[in-house]
């Protein structure tokens, strides 16, 4: 249990370094930075309030003071679905995309600096697979 702890300890302190680097240098947090991601891996696609819940396990409610947040500081902006009128669509704005093109870059060197420069490399490698089958374990697809 003590190992389980080492995990959740160090990827809580990770949180905490990208989370204040990106405040710091973008004015941006690590949650919003997390929707910029969905939204640029989706170029052109129609993402809903709910789906971005969904993908970063938020409720409702805290996903649309979160979304609130990102349209008030020009990162973001909700358009009606043309599908459905109830619901919001989410698209970054060009401010959103500059923001996230500079987020991304600091999320990258704080992960150097302190996920990977610190083992060596095959050290990096072990440990990279044991977190993938961890995560196919927790997902249900393993054997």
């Amino acid at each position: 249990m003590r190992d389980f702890g080492l995990l959740i300890k160090s990827a809580t302190r990770l949180e905490q370094r990208i989370d204040s680097a990106l405040r710091r240098e973008c004015g941006i947090s690590h949650t919003m930075l997390e929707v910029l991601i969905r939204l640029w891996r989706q170029p052109g696609e129609e993402v809903s309030q709910r789906q971005l819940a969904d993908d970063l396990t938020l409720t409702s409610s805290g996903t649309t003071r979160l979304i609130d947040r990102m349209e008030d500081a020009g990162l973001v902006r909700r358009v009606p679905s043309p599908g459905d009128r109830r619901v919001a669509l989410v698209e970054p704005t060009a401010e959103g995309r500059t923001t996230f093109l500079r987020a991304a870059a600091v999320h990258a060197q704080v992960v150097e600096e302190y996920f990977v420069k610190p083992l060596a490399a095959d050290d990096y490698a072990r440990m990279t697979s044991a977190l993938s089958e961890i995560t196919r374990a927790l997902r249900g697809d393993a054997g």
